[in-house]
Formats: C-alpha cells, structure tokens, sequence
C-alpha cells in the first residue's frame, strides 16, 4: 500500500494574531484621518457667498453720503429761527426734489432792487466731511423784483464733488420762488452742482427776476 503524508500547516500563533491586528487598526486610522480631513461637498456648496452683504452696505453708505431731512431741518430752523412748520416743507420739496444735500452755507445777505438789482452774502460752507471755510457770493438781480431785502441765509448745496467748486457762478430762475410762512427757497444750477437758497428776512422778492449767484473766496463788490 502507498502511505498517504499529510501536509500540515504552521499554526496560527499569536504573532500572527498581533500583526493582523496592527494591520487592521492601521487602515481604520486611515479612513477615519480621510474623512475628517474632507468635510461633504454638499456644505461649502449651501455655504452663502461672501459677496452676498456688501450690496446692502453699499446702499447704507451711499445714504449716509448726505445730511438727513430730519439734521438739516433741525440745522435751518435754529439757524433762521423761522417757523420750524414753514422749514420743514421747504425741506421736504427739496428732498422730494434733490435728495440729500451733501453741504450747506449758513450766512447772511442784503440787497435791493427796482428793476436792476444786486446782492452780496457772507458764510460758511460745512461739507458733511467736516469741512468748513467761509464763503462770499454777489449777483444781479434783473426783473420786476421790488423791494429790500436783508436777512439770514441756509443755501442747501447738492452734488457739491469738493469744496473748491462752489466758486463759481450759478444761474437760475429767482422768480419761481417757493414761498411758505414768509420764507423763501429757489434752485440756482452750474452743471450737476445745485444750491438751494432758503432766505428769510425783511422786503418779498416779486415777479419773475432772472439772475444768478457767483461764490468767491474773497469779498467783492464787483456782482458781474
């Protein structure tokens, strides 16, 4: 008879059991490394973009580029001390009308007229920077345009780009003046530049006068 040899195998012993072991806690260690390091798509996708905010803070800022109805309405009345009711619907048509102003003059002016006229005015320029210089203006007056005047002044001044360029000439319609509770405003314009005059004061100007004001650095009688 042939004798049939069984190959037998080592055992499995305990060398082999730690390597496995070592083996397998090795390759957890991995996957768990793997996920932590790489968070799901799906979160930086529904993440909001970082540009969503600044068109709000833009409209914020762009707002504030000017005085507030409620500041210069406060600023005029205690400056004219006319009627706070008069002011504020100035106010409100110049609003309505130009927006915000981003400066203003407080000063003073006097004049007269009988058909041809002149007047000069001395003030202060406040930008809404904070900045501030005093300022001169002269103009003729030509129309029926009766009376004398002489009073304070609050001149709303718009799309003002630096404070050099208000010297300059702004002409304008002075007979279609808006009249309330004896004060009066009207709109002078050089390019994009406009100012507001609120004046109140002794004498009403009449008609439909044409003239324009001229701002200088220097005090001048010279209204041309």
């Amino acid at each position: 008879m042939r004798s049939v040899h069984h190959r037998t195998h080592p055992p499995f012993n305990g060398t082999h059991r730690k390597l496995g072991a070592a083996l397998l806690a090795a390759v957890l260690a991995l996957g768990i490394g793997g996920c932590a390091s790489n968070p799901p798509a799906s979160d930086s996708a529904n993440a909001a973009p970082a540009t969503s905010a600044p068109n709000a803070s833009n409209s914020a800022a762009a707002d504030s580029s000017g005085y507030d109805k409620y500041e210069t309405t406060n600023e005029a009345v205690n400056f004219l001390g006319g009627s706070a009711e008069a002011v504020a619907k100035l106010m409100d048509k110049a609003f309505a009308e130009y927006g915000r102003p981003n400066a203003y003059i407080k000063g003073e002016e006097g004049g007269g007229a009988f058909v041809f006229g002149v007047r000069y005015g001395k003030g202060e320029l406040v930008t809404k920077s904070g900045f501030k210089t005093t300022v001169y203006w002269q103009g003729p007056s030509v129309g029926w345009d009766f009376g004398a005047d002489a009073g304070k002044v609050f001149i709303l001044v718009y799309n003002l780009p630096q404070p050099d360029l208000i010297y300059q000439r702004f002409a304008g319609v002075n007979g279609s003046l808006y009249f309330v509770g004896g004060l009066g405003m009207n709109y002078l314009r050089s390019q994009d530049i406009v100012v507001a005059p609120i004046r109140v004061g002794v004498g009403m100007r009449l008609g439909a006068s044409v003239g324009y004001m001229q701002f200088t650095k220097d005090h001048s009688y010279i209204p041309f």
